[in-house]
Parts: C-alpha cells; structure tokens; sequence
C-alpha cells in the first residue's frame, strides 16, 4: 500500500454495527482511518455478528470495544475516547444518542473540532424520523420501488442489493464527513438513508417536478421503454445486458445481430414490442459468452450478466485485484471483496480480522490508567 494512506491519523468512533453507518465506518478503515467499533456490553444486548463474513467484510482493519453507554462511568469513557477522535458515527433513532448524554452537544463540549455523523433511514427530523426501516423501506420512499419492472405478481420487483444502505446511505455519510473534515470545523451531520435515495432518483424526479409526466415501468430509457436498453436470455439460459443508448451503439448492435432494419427505429414507440422479439430470437441463436466475444468488444454496450459465483472468478475481476484475502484467528483464510482504493496500491499481506475486542489497548491509547482500566472492566461498564 501506498507509504501513508489517505485517512492515516483520522479517528473514528463507530456506534453502529450493521447498515449504513457500518459500511461507512468500513469505507473509512479502508482507505487509512482508525476506526473503532463500539457496541454495547452484553448485559445491555450485545451480540457477535455471525457468521464473521457477514459483518461488512468483519470489519477488517477495525478495533473494537464494549460500553455500557446507559452507566455514568460507560458514558464518560466513550466521551473521553471522543476528545481524541476526529469523527463521530451513529444510527440511533433521533434523539436517543442526546437522552444518553453522548450527543452532538455533549461531544462538541469536549472536542469542539468533532465531525459528529448522524446515520439515520429517515433524517433527524420529519414526519417520519420515528420510523424502523431497512433498505426496502427506503427505496420504497425514495421512488425507486415504482420506476423499475415489476415482479411476477404484478409487485415492484425486489432490487437484490442493499442499494440504499450502500449508495445513498454509507457512501452519502463517507461524502459528507470527507467534506466535514476538509472544512475543519466542528459540526453535526444529518445524514439520511431516504434522502440519499431521493438523491439517485434525480433523473425522474426532476423531470416529474419540470413536466408533470409521472415516471413509471417503461416511462423512459432507463426504466424499460426501449428495446435497446434491457435485458435478454441467451440460447444457454445465461442472460446478457443491453444498453445501447447512442444511436451509433445501437447501430452497432443491430449490424451485428443481422437486424439493420431496426437501426433507424431506436425510438419508435410503435414498433418496440417487434424490436424486442426479433432481438430475443437473435439471441436465442447462441450461447451468452459466444455473443459477448461478437459484441462487447465492438462498441456494443452489451455485457454479460454475471452470477456471483461467476464474478468471483472472472479475469477482468482479477486483473483489478477486486479480492482479497483475510486471515480470521478462528475461522482461517477467507476470500473478501477487497478495499475499493481507486488506483492505490494494495498491501500484497493477507488482512486480519478481529475477534472478541481490543478495549485495554485501546483504553490506554485514550489516557486511561492500568488500575481505571481494571475498574471499568470488573464493573462491567467496559467489556
């Protein structure tokens, strides 16, 4: 890896173990911060996230602690933790953290220079703030649900990703504290799950809020509209993605599909159903990889729509260093989608994962005395 990576010296306190402030807190690791993982002792309903592959690449390069945040002696610890950190995560519920004493006020108390990140599905305020939600319920508000193909019920289709979680969610969280963090300055970030979704949908949320016109299933190019822009089955039963969009594309693609007819009708609202038929008979012709070695190498926009399984093991994939591997003290080496560094060097070690937790060093890292440490352990407000 590069002789410094870009966070090095950044700290992070994270209060959240799943979602999208979890994946932010693993963005953050990934690229150099010191992040710190805090959840809460067990008598207070702490559980290990099992299986470890599960808990957002187990939260490689990460430490870990357990307080009892409802105790004086639990909520002082993390306050004094924060006074040496730069950045603050959490996903409670509005006004939890605040009731708790471990709220933005509190902390920019002790440390006036803390970027404090609020990670919440429906923001700080709002007639819905209140509400549980999890990566659907996002999409749902947020538009998405009702633009895209339905399923065979006749119901919004399921999207098989936690896209919110991931895109509008943590990334908008590792956004805002980036841009926090160049500023300098102290401040309490309102990051929202929902919000990020309606962000995404910018296209057809625009063009509704210019014209009117309510987007829906085949509304536009992205949604299904056009035969030029979807999804087609192979004669193996593998599927490939079109997305011819540029009209020299999709000229392509009908050259070499033996379908020139079509070439000037990319648009033709009346003929798109025949559009469709034709091209599924076309490729009904071949297996999947055959037509990716005619198309996508001539200026097509057709890829192969990949399986997991295939992915794992696919060349390009490789060539990009797109896995890694972790050594977990238990479990040995597992195989992990590697930090997503955008052209720095990756460590050719292989990465570890914690188990159990790290609070003595990480205690003494923050001030705290041997004879302290061994006090808060015995009561039970450390773990």
């Amino acid at each position: 890896m590069d002789a410094e990576p870009l966070l090095s010296g950044i700290r992070v306190l994270n209060l959240a173990s799943v979602g999208p402030a979890a994946r932010a807190g693993r963005w953050l690791a990934d690229y150099g911060a010191e992040v710190v993982n805090i959840g809460a002792v067990p008598a207070r309903g702490a559980v290990q996230i099992t299986p470890v592959y599960h808990a957002y690449s187990g939260h490689r390069g990460m430490r870990r602690i357990l307080l009892d945040l409802k105790a004086d002696r639990g909520r002082e610890t993390f306050l004094r933790m924060a006074e040496r950190a730069e950045v603050v995560i959490e996903s409670f519920r509005p006004g939890v953290t605040g009731r708790l004493g471990i709220g933005f006020e509190a902390v920019h108390a002790r440390n006036p220079r803390i970027v404090y990140c609020s990670t919440t599905g429906f923001g700080q305020t709002g007639p819905y703030a209140q509400w549980a939600g999890h990566d659907l319920d996002y999409l749902a508000v947020g538009g998405y649900l009702a633009v895209g193909e339905t399923g065979t019920r006749g119901n919004p289709a399921l999207p098989g990703a936690t896209l919110a979680d991931s895109a509008a969610g943590g990334m908008h969280a590792v956004i805002a504290i980036l841009a926090a963090l160049l500023k300098g300055e102290g401040t309490h970030l309102d990051v929202s799950v929902a919000d990020g979704v309606l962000s995404l949908m910018s296209l057809a949320v625009d063009e509704y809020l210019a014209t009117g016109d309510e987007p829906g299933y085949q509304h536009s190019m992205t949604s299904g509209r056009y035969a030029c822009y979807a999804t087609y089955p192979a004669a193996d039963g593998k599927w490939l993605a079109v997305a011819a969009i540029e009209p020299k594309f999709w000229a392509n693609f009908c050259r070499l599909l033996g379908l020139e007819k079509w070439a000037a009708h990319q648009r033709d609202d009346a003929v798109q159903d025949h559009i469709r038929a034709d091209i599924t008979a076309a490729l009904a012709t071949r297996d999947r990889d055959e037509w990716i070695s005619v198309l996508s190498g001539s200026d097509t926009c057709v890829a192969p729509i990949l399986t997991v399984a295939e992915l794992a093991e696919d060349p390009h994939y490789g060539s990009r260093n797109a896995f890694v591997e972790a050594v977990h003290p238990e479990h040995g080496a597992l195989r992990q989608t590697a930090p997503l560094l955008a052209g720095m060097l990756r460590s050719e070690l292989p990465y570890h994962l914690p188990v159990g937790t790290q609070s003595q060093e990480l205690l003494l890292e923050a001030g705290f005395g041997e004879d302290e440490i061994k006090e808060l352990l015995e009561e039970g407000s450390v773990a």
